[in-house]
């Protein structure tokens, strides 16, 4: 016969539970914010369409149609827009609020929090990705889809997200709130305009060489050349793994919780 046992047992869920969770928290949060969802979906959307209908006058484009050069570079932008941007500002006011701080005494690990954030970047990311590609394809544009070229695009997307969401957490944990909404809101602009991520680093002459080593130019042209059967991206992949690396290094360094 048994006996039934009334002894609590506590004890935390398992990490993999307690980082999903996290996840779908955070992505519930960021796509109930209107202006995070301007950020996130809405610009990249105007970007794209405005891009392309106004690109008739270019005479840099020459025989290029204008979808095939300006839809990879808006799909690198809604990865800025999220990872860099969307994460630093609500980082930035979450460290504010002490909502870190009250995560922290929770079982959830800083490690799983991060893991969290980074989950619900993805979950967002996919949803930008069905918007603009079908907003892409429904413009006309037809990417390359063989393996090579799947491949090359989603290392770029995913290193894309990488070296961006540790300078945005960078950001967030080395600012007050409202400097980090000033500095990630000023640094998405630069980028935007001048940083090759939307328009091919070779339209600006002298400064594309620059242009290429940043992490927006490396997404924008690694992108365009992977879906345009330009073969993988190595150069694109170097660049972004370094970003990665120095932003990684500098948020263990600096990063504050309160």
């Amino acid at each position: 016969m048994s006996t039934l046992t009334l002894t609590p047992a506590p004890g935390a869920a398992p990490l993999p539970r307690m980082v999903l969770a996290q996840a779908r928290m955070e992505s519930r949060l960021l796509l109930r914010n209107g202006e995070q969802l301007l950020i996130a979906i809405v610009i990249p959307v105007i970007v794209l369409i405005g891009t392309v209908v106004g690109a008739d006058h270019l005479h840099q484009l020459r025989t290029e149609r204008p979808i095939d050069v300006f839809a990879p570079g808006v799909l690198g932008l809604a990865v800025m827009s999220t990872s860099f941007t969307s994460l630093a500002i609500a980082t930035g006011f979450e460290r504010r609020y002490g909502v870190l701080k009250w995560l922290g005494s929770s079982p959830l690990p800083r490690s799983g929090l991060l893991l969290g954030k980074v989950g619900s970047l993805l979950m967002v990311e996919v949803l930008q990705l069905v918007v603009l590609g079908g907003v892409a394809a429904a413009m006309g544009w037809h990417p390359s889809l063989d393996p090579v070229a799947v491949l090359g695009a989603v290392a770029m997307l995913v290193l894309g997200t990488a070296a961006f969401a540790s300078l945005g957490l960078f950001v967030a944990g080395a600012l007050r709130a409202e400097a980090t909404l000033a500095v990630a809101n000023l640094v998405y602009l630069l980028l935007l305009a001048g940083g090759g991520v939307v328009l091919p680093t070779r339209w600006y002459g002298g400064f594309g060489h620059v242009a290429w080593l940043l992490p927006s130019g490396a997404l924008g042209e690694g992108l365009r050349s992977a879906l345009d059967g330009g073969g993988f991206p190595a150069l694109a992949t170097l660049v972004l793994v370094a970003w990665t690396a120095l932003g990684t290094f500098l948020t263990a360094r600096t990063f504050s919780w309160e």
